[in-house]
């Protein structure tokens, strides 16, 4: 049987493709800085909306461990905006998902950024001058 900490680090992998939303409460909360929602199919439709918005999407997973009820992730994700000029965004960020009493649902899922929504949006106007 497969634990759900196996199961997150191998969604993680493969972000933002085939996740198992088998994982997750049909309530679940999420938060990030952008998002606050309850419920999984909000969070499915996010997962779309990064899916084709977001490319070359890379989450980088640095480190995850379970304490209790929460698993504690330790990320940096990384796309191509959708601008002519194609930026690279990079967000370093954790995860606090709260597992449920069972050990079997993902409850809560709390994304945070080590910088603010400003920093991300600057990040699509960077140009360097060619010399």
């Amino acid at each position: 049987m497969t634990n759900i900490l196996d199961i997150i680090k191998a969604d993680y992998a493969k972000f933002p493709e085939a996740q198992t939303y088998s994982i997750y409460s049909e309530d679940v909360y999420f938060k990030d800085p952008v998002y606050n929602f309850r419920g999984i199919k909000q969070y499915q439709k996010m997962i779309g909306f990064i899916t084709f918005w977001f490319k070359k999407l890379k989450l980088e997973l640095h480190d995850i461990n379970r304490t209790d009820n929460l698993v504690k992730a330790r990320w940096t994700m990384s796309w191509d905006a959708p601008l002519p000029w194609k930026p690279r965004i990079s967000v370093t960020g954790w995860s606090d998902l709260t597992i449920d009493d069972s050990g079997e649902l993902i409850i809560s899922h709390i994304d945070y950024w080590e910088c603010t929504k400003f920093d991300v949006i600057q990040q699509h106007f960077v140009f360097t001058k060619n010399q």
